[in-house]
């Protein structure tokens, strides 16, 4: 499923006082009506995957523009506002923070009579989650999961991960519409502050060969599989290698090298999906990939990019005019439609018109 784009936010504490949050949901709602009423909810979730959009609708409903917290308040008001909403707009929302991403799966069934394929959200919800903590390893751990879905069975996620390291979070999006494989080159816009070192991308191009040999690999007699790794514990790597022996540990990975020959993956997106299977499983099997096969592994983070439209004194870079008057012109248009009171309407049009002025000054 498609990955449509990465922020990366510095954390913040605390949360949304009830005065903002509930005043958040009540926008929220009639801007989901507005847009998923005129364009379809297909439409709104090829918004959400777009982490411009996604952010300028943070911004609007007046959350800190740079916070982490953005993601996880704007997606919990656009979850409240679909409760109730659900059937008439075919459109529903599941998972969350912490203990809520875990409930994702239990909160797609629910919704099961109404959603002709829920095993197929199912999956789809567990390894977008999966593929950005385990496949691509940029040190930030996915700890926020919302899954949108409609009752044609279209899905976007916007989930978040923390890097306790540098105190920043990292955004990842997703389109289900636009993807053939989960592993394979899953990104369409790649967007974050600032790009890691040593990042082991399992998704991108370049590793494609490496992805071949390690479902070879994990599909060999596993014995011979685990003395190669005790082998690889007392060689000398070149000083560049990302992938360190001292991060191998064939006791432990035992286990999951045979429960995952037993069952005899025949693709790198069925060997990413099997239980137990994470980071560092396909890690040690990128080493043997290089060290066996001579499938060397690239590490390439896929950031490039600000998540936001750029800043007036040009960092990290010049702001885009155009993409902020189209993220502009799309909620006003929204707005425009929606049926929320005067006041509300006319705060949230300052909000815009404040930031355009700052942006173009």
């Amino acid at each position: 499923m498609k990955r449509t784009g990465i922020a990366t936010l510095p954390l913040h504490g605390g949360k949304a006082p009830a005065w903002l949050f509930s005043r958040m949901v009540k926008l929220s709602r009639q801007i989901v009506i507005a847009v998923a009423g005129c364009c379809g909810p297909e439409e709104f979730l090829r918004r959400l995957s777009d982490p411009f959009w996604f952010q300028a609708l943070g911004c609007m409903l007046g959350f800190d523009w740079h916070s982490s917290g953005l993601t996880t308040t704007t997606t919990g008001a656009l979850k409240e506002a679909l409760r109730g909403l659900e059937a008439e707009l075919g459109l529903f929302a599941a998972g969350g923070k912490g203990a809520a991403a875990r409930r994702t799966p239990q909160e797609i069934e629910a919704a099961a009579s109404k959603v002709p394929d829920a095993p197929s959200l199912v999956r789809a919800s567990r390894l977008s989650a999966k593929v950005d903590s385990s496949c691509l390893q940029d040190g930030y751990q996915v700890y926020h999961h919302a899954f949108f879905f409609t009752a044609r069975g279209d899905w976007a996620v916007v989930q978040q991960g923390m890097n306790d390291a540098t105190g920043l979070a990292r955004r990842y999006h997703w389109l289900g519409e636009r993807v053939a494989s989960f592993v394979e080159e899953p990104h369409a816009a790649v967007c974050a502050v600032r790009p890691e070192e040593g990042v082991l991308d399992l998704t991108a191009g370049p590793n494609a060969a490496v992805r071949a040999a390690s479902t070879e690999l994990i599909r060999q007699d596993p014995q011979v599989l685990l003395r190669e790794l005790g082998r690889v514990r007392q060689l000398s790597l070149p000083r560049r290698h990302a992938v360190l022996a001292a991060d191998i540990n064939p006791a432990r990975l035992r286990a999951t090298i045979l429960a995952s020959y037993e069952a005899q993956p025949e693709t790198y997106q069925s060997l990413v999906g099997l239980p137990g299977v994470g980071g560092k499983t396909l890690r040690a099997l990128a080493l043997l990939s290089e060290l066996i096969y001579g499938a060397e592994a690239c590490f390439s983070d896929p950031a490039r990019f600000s998540f936001a439209h750029g800043g007036k004194d040009g960092h990290p870079y010049p702001v885009d005019r155009a993409l902020y008057d189209r993220s502009i012109e799309v909620l006003r248009q929204a707005l425009g439609r929606a049926k929320v009171g005067e006041g509300e309407r006319l705060a949230a049009l300052r909000r815009l018109d404040r930031a355009t002025v700052a942006a173009i000054d």
